[in-house]
């Protein structure tokens, strides 16, 4: 029999966004309140998922900075030893490798959106087997 799926109720889910916690950057709170008003708007966001967000905030803070600091000093710096990478680079680099994996945790990229369990119109493609014909 097909139908409406009944919503998941999590426990602990949230339902105003929280405040960002005190130690993030004034980039890595603005991140935060975008986010989090996403998934509470969702009702997607938990009291188990503040970490992560929290995570997810300061990374996008670190990108930032640190594209700031490329784009202002440039890409190589001159050393005793002769030209090398910006360190900045690495930072850069990590903060996206961390974006992007906190971002499918929480549910933030189209991919991770289209699971049966996020979706919004709760119709699970796994309903679709040729048996239940």
């Amino acid at each position: 029999m097909r139908g409406v799926k009944p919503a998941i109720v999590v426990a602990g889910t949230i339902y105003r966004t929280p405040s960002a916690p005190a130690w993030l950057s004034r980039l890595g709170k603005a991140e935060w309140k975008k986010v989090a008003t996403i998934l509470v708007e969702r009702r997607h966001l938990t009291d188990a998922d503040l970490g992560t967000l929290a995570a997810y905030a300061d990374a996008v803070a670190q990108l930032a900075e640190s594209t700031q600091i490329v784009n202002r000093e440039g890409m190589v710096i001159e050393t005793k030893a002769g030209l090398r990478k910006h360190p900045a680079i690495s930072i850069q680099m990590n903060a996206r490798n961390q974006i992007r994996q906190l971002a499918v945790e929480l549910g933030l990229t189209p991919v991770s959106r289209s699971r049966p369990s996020i979706r919004e119109d709760g119709n699970a493609d796994d309903d679709l087997s040729p048996l239940a014909l």
